[in-house]
């Protein structure tokens, strides 16, 4: 089963079939957005961005494209076969994706791909380019954030952005990351918090820091969204 589902024509069907999806959702929610100014001048001016939402709400994605549909916007998605119908998805939807993977330890090829792609991806956001990353994925865990998204922010000098997303009513996967399929024609909720900075000489201990402190605030902002919505939350931790 594992196998048919790498196939690449199975892959591209639900691509197709995602896409599709987020573009239902996108139209027929009722999206409401929260703080949306504090993001305002990057997406009316020339700069760089990188927006952080949690792998558990990339169904709900499109939610904030209309915003970002007005920058150069790419995605970070893994290079794995699983990966490749989200990004088939994406770039459906207007957001040609940069594959990155969170190498294991002793992985050294899987070690080299993640090094180029933050370099590819430091290029990008540097250059103007607005950046989406589901900062926990695609292994987890759910609601905390890896280093990588931090690094790009250092070494671009460019502002992150978080997105808390929300609707109701949903479905919630016992899936590791709580993924949430929104129902069409339900309320739908993206809290905006920003604009963040990572210093440019934060070292580990800097960087661990911001880690903590910003995935409580993303979490925070998808608990507000969750709240806008009349939806009770689901402890992270519980995740399956």
């Amino acid at each position: 089963m594992k196998g048919l589902l790498r196939n690449d024509g199975v892959q591209a069907f639900l691509g197709w079939v995602l896409g599709t999806y987020f573009r239902v959702i996108l139209r027929t929610v009722r999206w409401r957005h929260e703080n949306l100014a504090c993001v305002e001048p990057v997406l009316a001016g020339d700069s760089g961005a990188i927006g952080l939402f949690w792998h558990g709400r990339v169904p709900l994605c499109l939610a904030t494209a209309p915003q970002w549909w007005r920058k150069r916007t790419r995605a970070f998605v893994s290079p794995s076969s699983d990966g490749q119908f989200i990004a088939d998805a994406l770039a459906m939807s207007g957001f040609p994706a940069i594959r990155i993977s969170s190498a294991k330890k002793g992985d050294a090829a899987k070690a080299r791909q993640a090094v180029a792609a933050i370099r590819e991806a430091v290029t990008w956001v540097a250059g103007g380019g607005a950046l989406i990353v589901t900062p926990d994925g695609p292994r987890g865990p759910n609601e905390v954030i890896a280093p990588g998204a931090l690094q790009i922010a250092k070494r671009s000098g460019q502002p992150v952005f978080l997105m808390g997303i929300a609707a109701h009513p949903a479905t919630q996967l016992k899936t590791w990351d709580q993924v949430m399929f929104a129902a069409p024609f339900g309320r739908g909720a993206v809290v905006w918090d920003g604009p963040l900075h990572v210093p440019a000489d934060a070292d580990d201990a800097e960087i661990a820091r911001l880690i903590a402190g910003w995935s409580a605030r993303l979490s925070s902002a998808t608990r507000r969204a969750e709240a806008l919505v009349g939806r009770s939350p689901v402890d992270p931790a519980a995740a399956g």
